[in-house]
Formats: structure tokens, sequence, C-alpha cells
């Protein structure tokens, strides 16, 4: 008799900054099965959003790994591939619906994202208020 193995969830994020959309999606993602967060390294970081993050690879990971959804953490490039998904055996990709991922359809959860909020957003509210408190 086959037995049932917990599915393979795999969530892609940079977690630059994390907030509050990043714990939700996890948290979505971890009721379909074991959850692989694939962070993005920092050179990947740089190439495609051109900055140097404000925590490095080991640090973002570190923050990650502590968060209860998550069982594990992998390294990986900015755009996930089938290959990609294959090495980790992963069932499903789960990402917003902002997803530029290279995967079948068939192997990928969409989800809206959550409104209002991003790293990028953080980013700008924060330089705001460090201009305001500079004055």
């Amino acid at each position: 008799m086959k037995k049932n193995r917990l599915k393979r969830i795999m969530v892609d994020m940079s977690a630059t900054l994390i907030h509050h959309g990043h714990i939700r999606i996890l948290k979505k993602a971890s009721k379909y099965g074991k959850v692989i967060v694939a962070l993005v390294t920092d050179k990947e970081i740089k190439k495609f959003k051109g900055y140097q993050p404000e925590m490095s690879y080991s640090q973002r990971k570190e923050v990650v790994q502590s968060i209860r959804y998550v069982n594990k953490v992998v390294p990986s490039k900015f755009i996930l591939t089938d290959k990609f998904l294959n090495r980790y055996k992963i069932d499903f990709l789960v990402h917003g619906d902002d997803n530029i991922n290279r995967v079948n359809k068939k192997r990928l959860l969409v989800f809206r994202r959550t409104k209002n909020i991003s790293s990028y957003l953080l980013r700008k509210r924060t330089i705001k208020c460090l201009k305001r408190t500079q004055r």
C-alpha cells in the first residue's frame, strides 16, 4: 500500500524587509503541505532589483527560518523554473499574483498580494520618515 506523503510547497521570496504580506502567504501555503522557502540570494537581488539588501542572505535566512510556517529555506535565483522545483521535489509553487516564474501552470498556486504592502513601500515610507526627522 502506497503511503501518502505530505505535499512539498515552495514559496519564493526576497524577504529583504519582512512584513505581514509575507506571513500571510506563508500561512496560506502551509495549509497545502510542508513549506520550503526559496530565498533569493544577495547577488540576484542586486541583479534584478538594483540594490544590496539591508540584511545579508544569512541574516534573512535566519529570520525566515524562525517563522513557524516554514520547514526549510534554500538559496534561489530571482526567477524559478521547473528544473529548480524538481531539484527540491516540489509539488506546488505558491506565489502572489505578480508571478513571473517560469514553471508549469499546473504546479502554480497564485494568491492575491496583500494590498498596500511590500518591502519597496516599507523602504519608501522609512526614507520619507527619515527625511521628516532630519529637518
